[in-house]
């Protein structure tokens, strides 16, 4: 049943144009413990807990599979600018919220990233039913999601174990760079070996190799003691060069899909909605914040990169959504033993109803910018020998 009520609300929200991330988390809020009580049909358990685990693995490891290094390179000065002027405006803001919400804390940091990334589901996903793949500025935005995958990834994994002593999180860190590090040399230097490797096994063995590897990372990564989502992201990456991942996305597709929104669904159980009259003025915060620091971030880097201004525009408001990497890193951080439960707790509400309010206002925002880019920057006459001409940018 429950399977079915998503499949029927990823429709509607496809059908209006919307991200399908906001209607499942509003599914699982609804149909949590949570007013009215005749729709809570559905508590959180061992078992949800197992989906959303599941969820979290293949999610990221479908995001890795789209880091490649070669993609990174071809993000040349848009990767460098829009990136840096993107990680300072906006996880500044991010922190600012944090510490207003948490103070000098770590669970300060965590909320300072999650308003920082944007959601790359949602981004992609409106450029492609927009139809503005083809579009100059999207090379800016996609630059953009790849800086931003990697600055999370660092925060991501030590979200699980982090926030004790001092050294104990240095170390972690330094753990956390080392493991990265290590998966990002294998993407280059291993992708050729794997591929033989791959190409000489009967298919049920390439799958079940591929299988191993992202357990296999996910467990190496726990044993780090960082968090398993950082090893089902780098399994992604290390095979992101390979000649096989079309394949794999292809064979793989069903279980993220299925999963995924699983995941999200589940983590709508857990968010509370009473929180939201405690919450619910930091999120407002938090959202104005967001959509500023997104449209005037992306426009500077824009302009630097010699995009004009609607263009500028546009790529500005591709980026205003948040949606996975925040509500995970929210999930990975609430089994976090060191931070305080009511932390964890205000930390996953936070996310939840932050992601449903970013996710909307991004989405209709990418919706209407070219018509706001016209109204904002109207075309400009210029001379020309016999009259004049409008002078603008799509």
């Amino acid at each position: 049943m429950t399977v079915t009520v998503l499949a029927v609300l990823g429709l509607v929200a496809s059908r209006f144009g919307l991200s399908a991330i906001p209607a499942y988390l509003l599914a699982g809020l609804l149909l949590g413990p949570n007013e009215p009580e005749f729709l809570s049909l559905i508590e959180p358990s061992e078992v949800t807990e197992f989906v959303a685990e599941l969820g979290v693995i293949f999610l990221l490891f479908f995001l890795g599979l789209e880091f490649t290094l070669e993609r990174f390179r071809r993000s040349g000065m848009h990767l460098g600018i829009g990136g840096s002027l993107d990680l300072v405006v906006n996880a500044g803001l991010g922190l600012i919220v944090g510490v207003i919400a948490f103070g000098f804390t770590f669970p300060a940091i965590i909320l300072a990233a999650g308003i920082y990334v944007s959601s790359s589901a949602v981004a992609v996903k409106g450029l492609i039913d927009f139809r503005r793949l083809a579009d100059d500025e999207t090379d800016l935005v996609l630059a953009i999601l790849i800086f931003e995958d990697i600055a999370v990834a660092f925060v991501l994994a030590f979200a699980g174990g982090g926030g004790g002593e001092v050294t104990e999180t240095l170390e972690l860190l330094t753990r956390a760079i080392g493991f990265i590090a290590a998966s990002l040399a294998a993407s280059r230097w291993l992708a050729r070996p794997i591929d033989r490797l791959l190409d000489a096994m009967p298919r049920e063995f390439f799958l079940l190799f591929t299988f191993a590897l992202l357990v296999g990372m996910s467990a190496v990564a726990e044993e780090l003691g960082l968090s398993e989502a950082i090893g089902a992201l780098m399994a992604g990456v290390v095979l992101s060069g390979t000649s096989v991942r079309g394949e794999i996305e292809e064979r793989f597709l069903g279980f993220r899909d299925l999963f995924a929104a699983l995941f999200f669904f589940v983590f709508g159980l857990a968010i509370d909605v009473d929180a939201l009259s405690s919450l619910g003025w930091l999120i407002a915060l938090a959202v104005a914040l967001s959509v500023a620091g997104k449209l005037v971030s992306t426009y500077g880097a824009g302009r630097v990169g010699g995009f004009t201004r609607r263009q500028s525009l546009n790529a500005g408001s591709a980026l205003v959504a948040r949606g996975e990497f925040t509500v995970i890193l929210a999930q990975v951080a609430a089994a976090n033993p060191a931070i305080a439960a009511s932390a964890r707790r205000d930390l996953v509400a936070f996310s939840g109803l932050y992601v449903l309010a970013t996710a909307v206002v991004g989405v209709l925002l990418m919706k209407e910018s070219k018509r706001l880019g016209r109204r904002l920057f109207p075309a400009r006459p210029t001379l020309i020998q016999g009259g004049t001409r409008a002078d603008g940018a799509s």
